[in-house]
C-alpha cells in the first residue's frame, strides 16, 4: 500500500509538470495566427468544410454526442459489474479509468483557462461551423476525455477486441470536432495526448 502510494506521489508530480510543459510547448494564443501551425489548422478546416454533405453532417454530430454516454458509461459499467459479481478488479478498474477521465479533464479545462485560443470560425471568418461552440478551443475535451477511456479501458483489458473500438470510437469523436468546424486539428492532437498521458500516468491504480 505505502509503495503505491508513494508511485501515486511520483506520479501525481510528474503528471504536474506535465502539464506545464505541455503548456509551453503545445500553447497557441491570437499571437502565432500566423505561424504554420495556425496555417495548416486554417487549411484543414477549410478542406473539411468543403467536403461536408447532410448525410456526414448527421453522422459526425451523433459521434460528437456519444462522448459523455462513453465517459461516463464504462466505468460506471465496469463499477455495476464488479459489484455484482463481486469482481474488485473491475471495481479497481472503474477507479483507474474514472480518475483517468476526470482528470485529463480537469486538466483541460486548466489549460483552456490559461491559453485561451478563439474558435476556428472566430479565428477565421471564412470556416464556417455546424453549430456554434462555447468556451475556448485548445485543447478539445471530447478528445481529451474519449482518448482517456479509450487508452485507459484498452490498459485495463489489453485485448484487440477492446483496444481497437475503444481508439477507433475516440479517434471518430475527435474527427468529427474537426468536420464539426469547432476545433482545429492541433486541438485536438493536443487533447488526444493530454487523455492518453493522462491513462498512462495513473497506471498504478489499474489491476
Amino acid at each position: 500500500m505505502n509503495y503505491c502510494k508513494a508511485n501515486l506521489n511520483k506520479y501525481f508530480w510528474f503528471f504536474l509538470a506535465a502539464i506545464q510543459l505541455f503548456i509551453l510547448v503545445l500553447g497557441i494564443n491570437t499571437v502565432s495566427a500566423q505561424s504554420q501551425i495556425q496555417q495548416f489548422d486554417d487549411r484543414v478546416m477549410l478542406d473539411l468544410q468543403a467536403t461536408r454533405t447532410p448525410g456526414q453532417t448527421d453522422v459526425m454530430l451523433f459521434l460528437s454526442k456519444t462522448y459523455k454516454y462513453g465517459d461516463i458509461g464504462v466505468p460506471a459499467a465496469l463499477l455495476a459489474g464488479g459489484i455484482i459479481r463481486n469482481d474488485w478488479r473491475m471495481r479497481e478498474n472503474s477507479l483507474y479509468i474514472a480518475s483517468s477521465t476526470a482528470i485529463s479533464y480537469g486538466a483541460m479545462l486548466l489549460i483552456k483557462h490559461l491559453v485561451k485560443r478563439r474558435r476556428p470560425f472566430v479565428q477565421n471568418i471564412n470556416i464556417v461551423p455546424v453549430y456554434r461552440a462555447s468556451s475556448t478551443s485548445f485543447p478539445s475535451g471530447h478528445a481529451a476525455s474519449t482518448f482517456s477511456t479509450a487508452v485507459a479501458l484498452s490498459k485495463a483489458y489489453p485485448k484487440w477486441y477492446v483496444i481497437a473500438p475503444s481508439l477507433l470510437w475516440a479517434g471518430s469523436v475527435s474527427y468529427s470536432r474537426m468536420y464539426l468546424g469547432v476545433h482545429y486539428p492541433s486541438d485536438v492532437t493536443a487533447g488526444a495526448v493530454l487523455g492518453t498521458g493522462t491513462a498512462f500516468l495513473l497506471q498504478p491504480l489499474k489491476r
